[in-house]
């Protein structure tokens, strides 16, 4: 298990303690960055942790019982499996201490707050971008995330309502590669193993898009790639001409709200019970703001998300 910690001391600051599925993922960096910017910004104390084996429950469930033995004054978290750290967090509950989750949650045990984005939505909105880059026709491939994470099953219906809708659209191939790079890396290489006449690949993160695009980029193929979360090395390879677009799932931002929420459930303020970031499509054409690295991105304002 690893952790890091930040927020200023001082033994009247509220303690939150945050725990994300993985290091490996930059989108998961960029939750901590926002969260600990929101934090430190509102004189609140944050610290993080993340499973050492990348979205593992059982390590995950051993962080949040590790968590609460801090008596933390509230726990953020994204489940690493819907049901599995229902046990963890039911003991959460019972202590009354506040739980905000983001990205994903358990699927029977309510959290206080949950904030995310429409999953479903922002991949239909991505495939249709990149169906309209190949003029509504070819061979398509997904590569789908992981099948324990909350997000993974819209995205790929998202992906497979889009192709429903286009005629002239054909799905070839689809694997999984866990929202992971190097499993993505071994899920396009099979795929090309088998088809090589492909059109555009779906990819349900960033990540796994990077990985998708080096197979492409050994293979010598020139194929089109979009993805999802708008994190700085896929706008990056965007501007390099690698990635066509990606769907701006903003994890730093999700992480940032979800921080707000824990920080106004603390002083007693109201909080929905679930906050939907709208969906946003990100091209070379208005890519700048997102190009920022994570320390340097505009923090969100509750009211502009919210409401009042």
């Amino acid at each position: 298990m690893r952790g890091m910690t930040g927020g200023m001391s001082g033994k009247k600051q509220p303690h939150i303690i945050c725990i994300t599925k993985n290091g490996t993922n930059p989108a998961y960096e960029g939750a901590r960055v926002g969260a600990r910017r929101i934090a430190e910004r509102e004189g609140a104390r944050l610290t993080s942790s993340w499973p050492e084996k990348p979205d593992d429950p059982e390590e995950q469930e051993m962080l949040l019982r590790h968590a609460l033995l801090q008596q933390p004054d509230a726990i953020m978290i994204a489940p690493a499996h819907p049901t599995r750290l229902d046990p963890a967090l039911s003991a959460v509950r019972e202590t009354g201490v506040p739980i905000v989750s983001f990205v994903s949650r358990s699927a029977s045990l309510a959290p206080d707050c949950f904030v995310t984005s429409d999953n479903r939505a922002l991949a239909e909105g991505i495939a249709k971008h990149l169906f309209g880059a190949i003029n509504w026709r070819g061979n398509i491939a997904i590569i789908e995330g992981n099948p324990a994470s909350e997000t993974s099953n819209p995205r790929t219906r998202g992906f497979l309502a889009a192709i429903a809708q286009a005629k002239d659209i054909s799905l070839v191939a689809q694997e999984i590669g866990f929202y992971q790079r190097d499993s993505a890396v071994q899920a396009m290489t099979g795929i090309l193993e088998k088809r090589r006449d492909l059109d555009g690949v779906l990819v349900a993160n960033d990540f796994m898009a990077l990985g998708v695009i080096e197979v492409l980029k050994k293979a010598s193929l020139d194929i089109p790639v979009v993805s999802v979360n708008a994190m700085p090395q896929a706008i990056e390879a965007m501007r390099q001409g690698d990635l066509l677009a990606t769907s701006a799932f903003d994890a730093m931002k999700i992480a940032c709200v979800a921080t707000m929420a824990t920080l106004r459930l603390l002083e007693g303020k109201p909080v929905p019970a679930e906050i939907m970031l709208p969906v946003e499509i990100v091209t070379e054409a208005n890519c700048s703001a997102w190009s920022r690295d994570y320390e340097d991105r505009p923090l969100p304002v509750w009211e502009d998300i919210v409401g009042s």
